[in-house]
């Protein structure tokens, strides 16, 4: 007992000593712990990841039979199939022919009405009315993707477009 309170004191204070490091020294014990950099420089994340590994050294880590766990998950898992796009253009050197291509269906949120439908809203002495397009929704003469940004548009403020058109039900209101 006396051995595991004078580990878990030291695990403590290496966390604590971790509380007031800069960044640049928090990379350097990442690199420590971890044996290799990190690509991060965000100071919270380090912070957490660092503590994480003192912590998971300190009790052990994980067991051998969640270890293989985590592996059989992670080949299982998919993989990326096309290579991201290049940052200034189309990679000249991968083969179109060898890309698949295709537009994913999303399904049609059951909060919306039918494209066709009018929404309106009195705001600040204003009558504001959207069209539900199939694919979007129409302002003053603009398509908008998103109710969300149509309630920008109107108010200058961040707005979730569902609750300032009143299309949430209650049970899917915050405190509601």
């Amino acid at each position: 007992m006396r051995m595991e309170n004078n580990v878990e004191t030291a695990m403590r204070k290496e966390i604590d000593e971790l509380s007031t490091m800069p960044v640049g020294q928090l990379r350097q014990k990442y690199l420590e712990v971890f044996g290799e950099e990190s690509r991060s420089s965000h100071r919270q994340f380090l912070f957490r990841r660092i503590a994480w590994r003192i912590q998971a050294i300190a009790e052990g880590g994980l067991s051998e039979r969640a270890r293989r766990r985590a592996m059989e998950i992670a080949n299982d898992a998919d993989l990326r199939i096309r290579a991201p796009k290049a940052k200034f253009g189309p990679d000249a050197t991968l083969d179109p022919k060898l890309s698949v291509s295709r537009k994913v269906m999303s399904a049609v949120d059951p909060r919306l009405p039918t494209p066709g439908t009018y929404l309106e809203r009195d705001y600040k002495g204003r009558r504001i009315v959207v069209k539900i397009l199939v694919h979007g929704f129409e302002f003053d003469g603009e398509i908008y993707r998103s109710l969300s940004a149509i309630a920008h548009e109107v108010t200058g403020t961040k707005w979730n477009g569902f609750l300032f058109f009143s299309l949430t039900s209650m049970e899917e209101r915050p405190n509601g």
